[in-house]
């Protein structure tokens, strides 16, 4: 007996979902409210301008506010980049070597108890006022971090996992670069993405103690001066600043990570 075989369902394709940008969302309700409490509320611009103030600020003195700006992030970019070069090895030789780990590890831990405020003016003493004594400070700042991280990342590798490969003749070598490295790049990136935001700060604290350029050294002058519109305006070029660089970090940390949970927890 013959039977009617039923055509199968089309399959429709799967729409990409769509999120909404909460974040900039939240951003632009933050500004509208700040707009309205300084319109109802008659807030003088001494004390609090309005967005649209600083906005007009940030136009009106674009070519000031860019060249600082430059400065900032090369400050930030180089100091950053000294204490990555610095940081992963010594978090390596530190993990490798008990005796390093003992004579160094506890001063690098007791060295962030001193105020970098508090060193910035010996640097510019030695270093004097250009780049360097800012540089020197984001090192400071930023390398902690990254160092510890990385160490408990390189430490975190499973013992089981090491004595396997061991077992199957992998040098220390290989060891490390297909076991202990890879386990520990999600750590490496926490510290990474942490040393960015740190460094950011490193370099304006080092301009606030002595500088003729950089956003720091634009917030000083514009504070003396009672121009609060552009104060925040040089506020918002660092926020800039650190969100570059942390996404360009992020951006990364999903290309070399796709495995990890983090990753792939933050797709669901």
């Amino acid at each position: 007996m013959a039977t009617d075989v039923q055509p199968a369902p089309a399959v429709l394709p799967r729409l990409p979902r769509i999120r909404p940008p909460l974040a900039l969302l939240t951003l632009l309700g933050a500004l509208l409210i700040w707009q309205a409490a300084t319109m109802l509320l008659h807030i003088p611009a001494y004390l609090l301008p309005p967005p649209t103030a600083i906005a007009a600020s940030l136009v009106s003195h674009w070519q000031i506010m860019a060249a600082n700006a430059w400065v900032t992030t090369l400050e930030v970019v180089f100091g950053f980049a000294i204490s990555v070069l610095l940081g992963v090895p010594l978090a390596v030789l530190i993990t490798y070597s008990a005796a390093l780990d003992r004579a160094l590890y506890p001063l690098i831990v007791g060295s962030q108890t001193i105020p970098k405020v508090a060193i910035a003016p010996l640097l510019l003493a030695w270093l004097g006022f250009g780049l360097a004594p800012k540089m020197a400070i984001v090192v400071l700042i930023a390398f902690f971090p990254i160092v510890i991280n990385a160490v408990v990342g390189l430490r975190a590798a499973s013992p089981q996992m090491l004595y396997l490969a061991q077992s199957m003749g992998a040098t220390s070598w290989q060891i490390f670069w297909r076991f202990r490295l890879p386990h520990a790049l999600p750590n490496m990136f926490a510290g990474l993405k942490m040393a960015t935001v740190l460094s950011v700060t490193g370099a304006v604290v080092g301009e606030f103690v002595g500088a003729d350029s950089g956003l720091g050294y634009v917030i000083m002058v514009a504070g003396s001066n009672f121009q609060i519109d552009l104060q925040f305006a040089a506020i918002i070029l660092l926020c800039v600043i650190g969100v570059v660089f942390f996404g360009l970090l992020g951006w990364a940390e999903r290309r070399l990570l796709p495995w990890h949970v983090s990753i792939r927890g933050s797709d669901l």
